[in-house]
């Protein structure tokens, strides 16, 4: 990927992501969904960090490498959260809250303790950014199997609620892109063929911006689809 075209991408994800931020607080809904605005935040600020390293390092330093996948992890950790809280949208009425915050608090320090044990099995992985990567990679997988999960819930519960149905929807979609995408690096060699992540996931970053964006926007907090419509999207 050229840098005109890589540095393009950029300038449109940081854009979209700035925008749903922005349409949050116009729409009055920047509380209701903060966590996924903190997502946005957190990913605008790791966009402008890795920018400025990039221009300083270049991107084969290992300055660069461990702010890219460090931020990654951060912002895995953010998206996760994120999930959690359509969670608790989802299940809000049943009373389910407290049960899903401490079963979401310990599956995330199940998986941070799964990937420290991967890691810690070669010393020599604990000085580099390989726990980074293998939190990023586990939490990836951990959070595509719970928005599917949250899917089926959504289709069980019959919800109605447009922009919380197409919420869910596009993060189950962006998960099993990133998913798919940790799968090629696997194949390649692991985290030393990260090349694709950094092709690939700005090309995927901008689609979860756009799509929520475009959610908050044309749809209030009260618009609720038909259940024949809910049934008619594809599980």
């Amino acid at each position: 990927m050229s840098g005109s075209v890589a540095q393009f991408i950029w300038y449109a994800g940081t854009a979209l992501e700035l925008a749903f931020v922005v349409c949050s607080v116009a729409r009055r809904s920047f509380l209701r969904y903060f966590f996924l605005n903190l997502y946005f935040i957190l990913t605008i600020g790791s966009s402008v960090a890795r920018h400025l390293i990039l221009g300083d390092f270049g991107v084969d330093s290992a300055e660069y490498r461990y702010v890219y996948f460090y931020t990654d992890a951060l912002l895995t950790v953010a998206l996760y959260l994120a999930l959690i809280s359509l969670y608790n949208r989802v299940f809000g009425e049943l009373r389910f809250g407290k049960y899903v915050r401490f079963a979401s608090v310990v599956l995330l320090l199940g998986t941070a303790l799964f990937s420290y044990g991967v890691v810690a099995q070669s010393t020599d992985r604990l000085t580099t950014t390989s726990f980074a990567y293998e939190l990023s990679q586990n939490l990836y997988f951990v959070g595509l199997v719970l928005t599917y999960l949250l899917w089926g819930a959504v289709m069980k519960l019959r919800e109605t609620r447009t922009r919380l149905v197409q919420f869910v929807l596009s993060l189950g979609l962006y998960f099993s892109a990133y998913a798919a995408i940790y799968a090629l690096v696997n194949l390649g060699g692991g985290p030393h063929s990260d090349s694709v992540v950094q092709i690939m996931a700005p090309l995927m970053g901008c689609f979860l911006p756009m799509s929520w964006t475009f959610t908050m926007w044309r749809h209030s907090e009260e618009t609720r689809m038909m259940t024949a419509q809910l049934a008619a999207v594809p599980r």
